[in-house]
């Protein structure tokens, strides 16, 4: 199994591209899709939140959201659709299996009640280290496919299809958020005494780190197992620690930011 994203400037363009992922033999309950919602008002009008989630939180199980979201042909996306307010992204919705638990049983938006059969159905693939791509591309209204394909040949033809469809993918999307980072990062490490141009790597792997759910809201102490399991003895090294203080920094900022 191997996950496959896209990212997508036009709801028009995702919808294109599941349909041909479809046409082209990928089961429906592989493709996930995320999208911006519109305000938390209109969202727990639309999927009533009980006295156990978190307050904003709505949640619906089978596939509910599909219909609101107007999936071209209503297209029936995995077992489980959730809306949810995601702090420092805001009001989204995920359709399928493991779109609802990537962004709600997942991590970034605990406590929401998605249910036993997402949580049984949460493969330990789910690429928690790629969440800080998803929530920056939905803050700038983008939707976002995520495909679990079966196996290299799918996976494959599934990069073209979504590329064909006018996806930007994941690599390009990272980097694109770094590089509209880097100079003021580079500006704060040069104010510690520190220089990015040779430093770069670790100081980014100790920014990433820190967006990890596994991480977030901990400090390196809180979190430093994790971090030894995940980076080794790069963990320890100066850099990544400054990395990994700005990481949480941003990620705070993020919160405040959108807070709806």
């Amino acid at each position: 199994m191997e996950t496959v994203a896209g990212i997508f400037r036009s709801r028009a363009q995702a919808e294109s591209a599941v349909q041909n992922l479809m046409s082209a033999g990928v089961s429906a309950d592989k493709i996930n899709l995320l999208m911006p919602g519109t305000t938390p008002e209109e969202i727990e009008s639309q999927v009533p939140t009980t006295e156990t989630e978190q307050p904003g939180m709505g949640s619906a199980i089978g596939g509910t959201v599909g219909g609101a979201l107007g999936i071209a042909g209503g297209m029936h996306l995995g077992a489980a659709a959730a809306s949810l307010v995601i702090p420092g992204v805001g009001p989204i919705f995920a359709a399928g299996l493991l779109g609802a638990a990537l962004l709600g049983a997942g991590g970034a938006a605990t406590g929401a009640a998605l249910g036993s059969e997402v949580e049984s159905n949460m493969a330990d693939g789910i690429p928690h280290d790629e969440l800080y791509i998803y929530e920056d591309a939905l803050r700038q209204g983008r939707t976002v496919i995520v495909v679990i394909a079966e196996d290299g040949t799918q996976a494959d033809a599934t990069r073209s299809i979504l590329a064909q469809a006018g996806a930007e993918s994941l690599d390009a999307a990272r980097e694109s958020w770094w590089v509209g980072l880097r100079d003021a990062e580079a500006e704060h490490y040069r104010g510690q005494g520190g220089d990015l141009a040779a430093d770069e790597a670790k100081y980014r792997s100790g920014f990433v780190a820190a967006l990890n759910p596994r991480a977030r809201a901990k400090s390196y102490d809180e979190a430093s197992e994790y971090l030894r399991e995940q980076y080794g003895e790069e963990c320890a090294e100066n850099s990544f620690k400054c990395g990994y203080k700005r990481g949480q920094a941003y990620h705070r900022s993020m919160i405040e930011r959108y807070k709806g």
